[in-house]
């Protein structure tokens, strides 16, 4: 990477980025510090909390700017949703010079904590470890297009135990409006409320989690949205409302779960479907594609969540069963319609590897993990400006104007201007991705800061254009 791919310290992107959202926040004093956080979110450092990003800001005053930047973020009376809209109108506006948005991916993501104060802590699955573990759960809802993927609704997910306990609601400010919701929930009034302002619709994507949940399906489709959405083994199917019907139907004795109708299927059904390229090869796998009904009875476990709410209609079932397993590996409901082909129906039910990508950027990259607080309105504040970080990377990377996913085919080395001092950690990177998006930004970022957080040598605005060279070695060393 050379000097010249850098963005220079007095570039009027960041800034002009954060104007827009400072309107948003619509409290002029606050603009300082939504800069300062936002640019200590993206810049180096191996934790990226309250106080050493203040420290960072004002070095020779930290303790008073620490003030300032926690009350900002753990108190202030700013709107989410109203700076979540003003980087939703930016960034999208980004990806769709790229194309139209294509889905509307549904997650949710674990923050693992060690203590039981903090709102939403609690013994539940984290999908950090793939285990049960003590954690905050995220909820959130991505928009994504062939580019990019951002998030434009994001809510910690309250475990019951905290909603009906008014003591410990209080000591973390948790809103009087907030009631338990299970995750589908949070997950369809989310879907909703973008539907409602407008957001370009898409493909809802979602997992077996939310998938299994009739009232979630059934909300979709009744904002007339399609879905892929993954589903358990023990559904209850019956065939579709044909007058002939395939002979493993007939074995099926009228209604089956997917476990069991898989089964019954002649090996004939099931087709080798290649649908993207992998870091290593192409990922490819066997399918089945076939049109049924949901049963009414739901779920043939037991389960509240799982049970019918209502009669659904016909649909397409896509079953995964690779050659080398016992079992299938997944399965989806599709509400495409029946002539869309298999391989394009695959291809929309694997594209939710952009939300696991995205957690991964936006936990590595800008810190969303990082948050130390306790309270409702600080915690989601964080997210908030980390989304607001995020998304301007994905403007830089937009503006790369290069394809993401697959193989990165040829990968080069960081280059540093200085041969006697090359970076710590020279690793290859992917000239469009969003870690080498943000070590550009954070070359301009630091140059605007009092002194360099790598050596600590403070900076004189004045000589700051005639040391880029220095600079951006120094972040050569704290960004790897």
């Amino acid at each position: 990477m050379s000097e010249t791919d850098f963005p220079s310290a007095d570039d009027p992107q960041f800034d002009q980025y954060m104007e827009a959202l400072a309107k948003a926040i619509n409290y002029g004093q606050h603009q300082e510090l939504l800069r300062g956080y936002c640019a200590g979110l993206i810049g180096p450092g191996e934790r990226k909390s309250m106080e050493p990003i203040a420290a960072r800001l004002a070095p020779e005053n930290a303790s008073a700017m620490h003030q300032r930047v926690h009350h900002f973020v753990a108190d202030g009376a700013w709107s989410d949703e109203a700076v979540l809209a003003a980087v939703r109108e930016q960034v999208l506006a980004a990806m769709l010079r790229h194309g139209p948005i294509r889905f509307w991916i549904v997650d949710d993501t674990g923050i693992r904590k060690k203590g039981k104060e903090s709102v939403g802590v609690a013994r539940q699955y984290c999908g950090e470890v793939g285990k049960i573990d003590n954690c905050q759960v995220l909820v959130s809802l991505s928009v994504a297009n062939d580019v990019a993927c951002l998030p434009v609704a994001a809510r910690l997910y309250l475990p019951e135990a905290w909603a009906e306990d008014e003591t410990r609601r209080a000591k973390v400010g948790v809103p009087l409006d907030v009631t338990f919701q299970t995750k589908p929930e949070i997950a369809l009034d989310q879907i909703r409320r973008m539907h409602t302002a407008g957001v370009a619709p898409g493909i809802v994507l979602a997992d077996e989690a939310y998938g299994r949940s009739a009232a979630f399906r059934q909300g979709i489709a009744a904002l007339d949205m399609t879905y892929a959405v993954a589903v358990p083994s023990s559904l209850l199917v019956g065939p579709p409302a044909y007058k002939r019907l395939p002979r493993f139907w007939q074995s099926a004795a009228g209604t089956a779960s997917l476990r069991t109708l898989a089964g019954l299927l002649p090996q004939t059904a099931f087709r080798t479907v290649t649908w993207r390229e992998g870091s290593r090869s192409n990922l490819t796998s066997r399918f089945a594609l076939l049109r049924v009904r949901v049963a009414p009875s739901g779920d043939a476990e037991d389960g509240a969540e799982d049970e019918q709410n209502g009669a659904e209609d016909e649909q397409s079932l896509l079953i995964e069963w690779p050659d080398d397993e016992k079992d299938p590996s997944g399965y989806w409901l599709v509400t495409l319609p029946a002539r869309v082909s298999i391989e394009k129906i695959v291809e929309i039910a694997k594209a939710r590897w952009w939300i696991e990508q995205g957690y991964r950027d936006l936990k590595q990259e800008v810190a969303l993990a990082d948050f130390e607080g306790r309270g409702w309105r600080g915690f989601h504040h964080h997210v908030t400006l980390s989304i607001a970080a995020y998304g301007y990377l994905l403007i830089q990377r937009c503006q790369a104007l290069r394809p993401v996913g697959g193989r990165a085919g040829r990968l080069s080395f960081p280059h540093s201007p200085i041969p006697g001092k090359p970076p710590l950690r020279p690793e290859r990177h992917v000239p469009w991705s969003i870690a080498t998006q943000r070590r550009k930004v954070t070359v301009a970022l630091v140059r605007t800061l009092p002194r360099c957080p790598c050596c600590l040598v403070n900076f004189h605005r004045a000589e700051i254009a005639n040391r880029k060279i220095e600079t951006a070695h120094h972040i050569d060393l704290v960004t790897q």
